[in-house]
C-alpha cells in the first residue's frame, strides 16, 4: 500500500516545487497593474458610483489574462523579450519610434508612482522630500545591488501586502448581499461621468509596460516550454488577485464615501476621508496600501522601460548582470528613478494631473503594442505550433478591439475641454 502511494506523492510534491519555481512574473505583473493611478481610479469609482460600478470588473478579467498569456507564450517559446522580437520583425526604425513612445509612457507612469509615494507619505505626516528621497534610494539599491531571484522575492512580498485593501474592505462592513447582486447585474448609466469612469477602469487594467515587463522577466527567469502550463496558472492567479484587490478598493469607498455623499479626486483623499467614517485603522491600511502599490510599481515601471529599450536597441539587459556588464540598462533605470522622484519633489507639481496624464499616455501607446503582439504571435516561423489558434485569435481580436476603442475613448474624453 505504501509503495503504491509513494509515486503519486512524489509526483504531487514535484509538481508543487516546479510551480513554485515558475511562480512570479504573472502575479508580480498583474499586481503592479494596481498602481497609484489604478488605485485612484478605483477609489473615485467607488466614491462616486458606489456598488453599481462593480459589474465592470467581471469582463475585465478575460482581457487581462488573455493578453498576458500571449506575452508569456512568446517569451517561453522564443526566449526573447517583446522589444527584441519587434526589432527583429519590423526593423530598427520602427523599433526606435516604438521604444521612444514606450519610454514616454513608462516615464509618465513612473511619475505617477512617485506621486503616489508622496501622497501616501503626506497621509502619515511625512514630508514629500523625505518620503521621495528615501524611497528612491531604497528602490535603486534593491535593484542595482540585487539579483533577479532576490528582487523577485521582494516583488512577491510587495504583491502580498495588497491584502491591506482587502482588509480595508472588510473593515467598512459593507452590505455583502448588495455587493453580490451588483457584481452580476450589469447596467450602464448614459452620462459622461459614468462613461469616463467605466472607460478608466477598463483602460487601467492593461497597460503597455505590463506586456513588455512580463515577457522580459519570463526570459530572464529562464522558464522553459515544458513549464508553460505552470506559467498559465501563475498568470491566472495574478489576474484574479488583481481584480479582487480592485473590487475591495471600490467596496471600501462605496461602503463609506458614497453612502456619505463625499466626492474625492485621489486615493489620498479617500484615505483621509475614511478616518472619521470607518475608523483610524481602515484609513491607515488604505494609506499603507497606496504606499505599497506606489513603491512596488515605482520599482517595476523603470525596470520595464530599461528592459524594453535596451532589448529593442540590442544592449545587454538583466538584473543578474553587473553594472559594468549592462551599463545602458542600469543608467536608464537610474535616470528614471532620479528624474521621477526629482520632478515630483517640485512644490508646484499637481499630483492629480500627473496621474491623469500617465493614463492618457498608456491609452495612446497601448493599441500599437497590441497590434505588434498579434502579428508576432501569429507568425508560424516564430511560434511554430504555439501560434494562436483560430478560436483564440477571434477571442484575442475581440478583446484587443474593445480595449483599443475604450482606451482611445478614454484619451479623447480626457483631453476634451470640460
Amino acid at each position: 500500500m505504501d509503495r503504491q502511494e509513494r509515486p503519486p506523492r512524489r509526483h504531487f510534491w514535484r509538481t508543487i516545487i516546479i510551480f513554485l519555481s515558475v511562480l512570479g512574473p504573472g502575479i508580480i505583473t498583474a499586481s503592479a497593474g494596481n498602481d497609484a493611478g489604478g488605485i485612484t481610479t478605483y477609489s473615485v469609482a467607488g466614491a462616486h458610483y458606489g456598488y453599481s460600478i462593480l459589474w465592470v470588473f467581471i469582463p475585465m478579467l478575460l482581457p487581462l489574462i488573455v493578453l498576458q498569456e500571449m506575452c508569456a507564450r512568446m517569451g517561453i517559446v522564443t526566449g526573447k523579450g517583446l522589444a527584441d522580437l519587434i526589432r527583429e520583425k519590423f526593423g530598427v526604425k520602427v523599433t526606435f519610434y516604438a521604444m521612444a513612445m514606450f519610454l514616454l509612457s513608462a516615464f509618465t507612469n513612473t511619475l505617477s508612482e512617485f506621486s503616489g509615494i508622496a501622497a501616501s507619505g503626506e497621509i502619515a505626516g511625512i514630508p514629500r522630500y523625505a518620503s521621495l528621497i528615501i524611497s528612491a534610494a531604497v528602490i535603486w539599491w534593491i535593484v542595482v545591488k540585487g539579483t533577479y531571484k532576490s528582487v523577485e522575492k521582494i516583488f512577491l512580498v510587495g504583491a502580498f501586502f495588497y491584502i491591506a485593501y482587502i482588509v480595508s474592505g472588510f473593515l467598512v462592513r459593507p452590505d455583502w448581499g448588495t455587493v453580490g447582486r451588483e457584481m452580476v447585474s450589469p447596467r450602464m448609466e448614459l452620462n459622461k461621468g459614468y462613461l469616463i469612469i467605466v472607460m478608466g477602469l477598463l483602460g487601467t487594467t492593461i497597460a503597455p509596460w505590463m506586456q513588455f515587463y512580463q515577457q522580459s522577466t519570463i526570459v530572464e527567469k529562464g522558464i522553459r516550454v515544458k513549464d508553460y502550463n505552470y506559467t498559465k496558472i501563475d498568470i491566472t492567479i495574478g489576474g484574479v488577485v488583481m481584480i479582487i484587490v480592485a473590487v475591495f478598493i471600490v467596496i471600501a469607498c462605496a461602503g463609506t464615501l458614497f453612502k456619505s455623499g463625499i466626492r474625492i479626486e485621489t486615493a489620498k483623499d479617500a484615505a483621509l476621508a475614511l478616518k472619521p467614517l470607518a475608523g483610524r485603522h481602515c484609513a491607515l491600511l488604505f494609506g499603507f496600501g497606496l504606499f505599497n502599490a506606489s513603491f512596488f510599481s515605482a520599482m517595476i515601471l523603470p525596470l520595464a522601460a530599461a528592459y524594453s529599450v535596451c532589448e529593442g536597441l540590442g544592449w545587454e539587459t538583466g538584473v543578474d548582470k553587473r553594472f559594468k556588464d549592462a551599463p545602458q540598462f542600469y543608467f536608464l533605470f537610474t535616470f528614471l528613478i532620479a528624474a521621477g522622484a526629482g520632478i515630483i519633489m517640485l512644490p508646484k507639481v499637481n499630483l492629480v494631473k500627473v496621474m491623469l496624464f500617465s493614463q492618457v499616455a498608456n491609452s495612446i501607446f497601448l493599441p500599437f503594442v497590441l497590434v505588434f503582439m498579434m502579428i508576432l504571435i501569429n507568425d508560424g516561423h516564430l511560434m511554430g505550433q504555439y501560434k494562436n489558434s483560430r478560436f483564440f485569435n477571434i477571442v484575442s481580436l475581440v478583446t484587443i478591439i474593445a480595449i483599443i476603442l475604450l482606451t482611445a475613448g478614454l484619451a479623447m474624453v480626457t483631453l476634451m475641454p470640460r
